[in-house]
């Protein structure tokens, strides 16, 4: 089963709730190219085999994700100590199938009231971990229809929602300081694919941010700012080792951050 055929079953797994889900992370990313308005380049997106998908912790969500999930083949799989234990829901060998992975925004301390961890929720039959910076991720996702035409097999047309592309951008610059050296480099080239998918929408989102994401952050649209500037000034490690990671394409250090230092000036402009 190849990846596209696997998601082709999450999606019809959790179709009931595709108004509530919004696929984050690598997938999402992917999905940003069967937007009408995406730049189709000729290179292969980053891979990853796994799904995340985010969801407003306090929205009501009806019925059992995970019987549903397993109606399409995919397992439960627990780990860690929080309660609910982590969990992650796997299609094919553990070790490496597609799996998918339900995330919720962490608001206040990260701790419950009897000291423990706010790690963890239960939801509508499933375990979701909590992780800040979440929230930004579910404002104003997009629609992405999917069908047999862009090599989804699915029996119909389906929407599902994706986190909105620059909303995905900030979040990779939020989380920066608690990733690692090998995850920043590649949320650089997530972010620098971005850009190059969606180059001529610079001014609509210039006027997205001002309008709806910077007053969303409040105080860490500021941070967002310095950030930008901090990882896009001049070519540094995290730069060098972006440029490093694709395999089918040659990219420079120097047209990474010349590329994300423009467009962030132009995107985060007053």
């Amino acid at each position: 089963m190849n990846d596209l055929e696997a998601f082709a079953k999450l999606v019809q797994a959790l179709e009931p709730w595709r108004q509530q889900l919004v696929i984050i992370g690598g997938w999402g990313h992917r999905l940003h190219r069967w937007d009408s308005r995406a730049n189709l380049p000729d290179y292969q997106p980053v891979s990853t085999r796994d799904t995340d998908l985010a969801f407003a912790n306090k929205a009501p969500i009806e019925g059992d994700i995970k019987q549903a999930l397993a109606q399409q083949g995919f397992k439960e799989n627990l780990s860690g100590d929080h309660r609910p234990p982590a969990a992650h829901y796997t299609l094919g060998d553990e070790s490496n199938g597609f799996y998918a992975e339900f995330l919720t925004p962490l608001q206040g301390s990260g701790r419950k009231r009897n000291g423990e961890t706010d790690a963890t929720m239960e939801k509508a039959g499933i375990s979701a971990q909590k992780i800040r910076h979440l929230d930004i991720l579910l404002i104003d996702p997009w629609s992405i229809s999917l069908h047999q035409g862009n090599g989804f097999p699915l029996p119909r047309r389906m929407d599902v929602l994706v986190a909105h592309p620059l909303c995905f951008m900030v979040q990779k610059l939020l989380i920066q300081k608690n990733r690692s050296a090998g995850k920043r480099a590649q949320d650089v080239l997530y972010i620098y694919d971005t850009i190059e998918l969606f180059a001529a929408l610079l001014e609509e989102f210039n006027a997205h941010w001002t309008s709806r994401i910077a007053p969303a952050l409040g105080n860490q649209a500021e941070e967002v700012q310095t950030l930008s500037l901090q990882s896009f000034a001049q070519v540094n490690d995290m730069v060098r080792n972006a440029a490093q990671i694709p395999v089918d394409r040659k990219l420079s250090p120097e047209q990474i951050q010349a590329t994300c230092s423009y467009a962030f000036a132009q995107i985060l402009r007053a």
